[in-house]
């Protein structure tokens, strides 16, 4: 009987303790040191492999330089107009001239040579020009000599690469030449952003010749 009493009156253990005691393996302090410290070394090593595969921006090649492809053609650019266009076009040429890149411009009423036909000059700009601006406005759709131009264009380069360039000025979008269709223009709406667009037209397509040619190269 004595033995059953002091039994019956023994404390028994807190479920708080009881719950310490069971889970005290796994909530020892080396355990979570080292669980941080992995935490932390995985972190690292995430940092590192991010560091490691981080491209470098790729450079655009130097369309000025002396074995550059561009030197290969007379022009960087023709621009074809009509004449009713020519003080805008004398605007847009002076634009690209001056450029720091000093885009070379093929101008009609300024650069043939005087005594030639005028299909022999205005095939030869087309041949000796990287890029094609056409000028599409009234005048230009009623000028068959524009159009001869701008055909010739399209037969020296037929699908659409970058190289014709047609920029709308007072012309309705129904209006805009079906034979070039398949190739998208600029409006000018503002001249100054006109230009510009222009201008980045020319050198991205001289910087994309400049990457073909290192290419073919390698």
């Amino acid at each position: 009987a004595g033995w059953f009493r002091r039994l019956l009156h023994k404390p028994k253990p807190s479920s708080a303790e009881s719950l310490k005691s069971s889970h005290s393996p796994s909530s020892s302090p080396s355990s979570s040191s080292s669980s941080s410290s992995a935490k932390s070394s995985s972190s690292s090593g995430m940092s590192l492999a991010t560091s490691s595969i981080s491209l470098s921006p790729v450079s655009a090649p130097d369309i000025s330089a002396s074995d550059s492809p561009r030197w290969d053609k007379s022009y960087d650019v023709c621009i074809c107009h009509s004449e009713g266009d020519v003080e805008l076009v004398e605007e847009l040429v002076s634009y690209l001239e001056g450029q720091p890149e000093s885009f070379r411009c093929f101008l009609q009423l300024r650069d043939a040579v005087a005594g030639s036909a005028v299909v022999t000059e205005l095939c030869d700009a087309v041949q000796n020009s990287h890029c094609w601006v056409m000028l599409i406005t009234p005048g230009f759709l009623q000028d068959p000599w524009c159009r001869y131009q701008m055909h010739q264009a399209l037969a020296e380069a037929p699908m659409a690469n970058g190289r014709t360039i047609p920029v709308l000025k007072d012309v309705d979008r129904k209006d805009y030449p079906r034979e070039l269709r398949n190739i998208y223009y600029i409006y000018m709406a503002l001249k100054e952003k006109s230009f510009r667009q222009i201008r980045d037209t020319v050198m991205r397509y001289l910087q994309d010749l400049c990457r073909s040619s290192t290419k073919r190269m390698e």
